[in-house]
């Protein structure tokens, strides 16, 4: 058994699967690596074959799988609220979802695209790195949406392919304004280095003290809006938008290539997949970004899961 750069690796405990493609460490030997090696994160970083040009440079719609959701302690799936807390079982999963035909790529927080590298299965994959993950579920401040995981600088230096951030607009919260300020400041930063953009904008106001999503076409629109003529230039920015009613209307809004998300709440798998099956016929729709509702089906078949979104495209 070797690591990353051809020495034998530090065994961390048991072995929980066989190495995965790249020739990676195995998912049992992450917290001894981590340990003894850290400098061995870099290394795979360097070493990760990457692809050649823009994410759409091959000129057909792309499919991430979102992982970034447990850096801002949305853990649940449907009704179990601690479904994606166990770490090597939700690497193990993004591991499967990685190896099907049709999956590009992934979003993921530093610990979690870091564990990747390890593992060696990035290669030939697109890796975006999640960049505003403070505006913790559930909290006061959750619209206060700060920078707490990869800046524009950490992504150009880590050889990824772009960095993922995330504003909610609530009239009502002045914490706003601060997200706003931070995503155009990255927007921004990401261009300077020809580094992809990925910009999810939301609408949304508390119900009980709660924060909660609009996706009425009118909140869409507007959030689009705003995304659209973030930083100072829009050249290297893409959207990640929520399959909401009057999808063409909403993305008429742009010119901006979107990725369209949704289904994470645990409700129906079919109807989710109606969702995205009617928005990739928009022709602004550039492909899928989904995370907990592949990684966590119902019937527990990930590789399913993933396929079954995958031939959509």
């Amino acid at each position: 058994m070797t690591d990353v750069s051809g020495r034998d690796a530090v065994q961390g405990g048991p072995v929980q699967g066989d190495a995965v493609q790249g020739g990676g460490v195995r998912a049992g030997d992450l917290t001894g690596v981590r340990a003894a090696r850290p400098g061995a994160i870099a290394e795979a970083a360097a070493a990760r074959r990457r692809r050649e040009g823009p994410p759409g440079a091959a000129g057909r719609r792309l499919m991430l799988i979102a992982a970034d959701h447990p850096a801002r302690g949305a853990l649940g799936v449907g009704g179990d609220l601690t479904a994606t807390a166990d770490r090597r079982e939700l690497l193990d999963r993004l591991c499967a979802a990685l190896g099907r035909p049709g999956v590009d790529g992934v979003i993921g927080t530093p610990d979690i695209l870091e564990d990747l590298l390890l593992l060696g299965a990035l290669d030939g994959r697109l890796a975006i790195g999640s960049m505003n993950r403070g505006g913790l579920a559930g909290t006061a401040f959750e619209i206060d949406d700060r920078f707490t995981a990869y800046d524009a600088a950490a992504i150009a230096a880590s050889r990824l392919d772009g960095g993922r951030l995330l504003f909610r607009v609530d009239d009502s919260d002045p914490a706003t304004a601060r997200t706003l300020e931070g995503c155009a400041g990255a927007v921004s930063a990401l261009a300077r280095r020809r580094l992809l953009a990925l910009v999810e904008p939301l609408v949304a106001h508390r119900v009980d003290g709660r924060v909660r999503n609009l996706v009425t076409p009118e909140a869409m629109i507007r959030a689009v809006s705003v995304a659209s003529g973030l930083g100072v230039t829009s050249a290297y920015t893409w959207l990640k938008v929520p399959v909401a009613p009057e999808m063409a209307r909403v993305l008429a809004a742009t010119t901006l290539p979107a990725l369209v998300s949704g289904g994470d709440d645990g409700g129906d798998p079919r109807e989710a997949m109606d969702g995205w099956r009617r928005a990739l016929r928009i022709p602004g729709v550039r492909g899928l970004v989904i995370g907990r509702a592949l990684l966590y089906p119902p019937d527990g078949d990930v590789e399913g899961a993933v396929d079954a979104a995958a031939a959509l495209l």
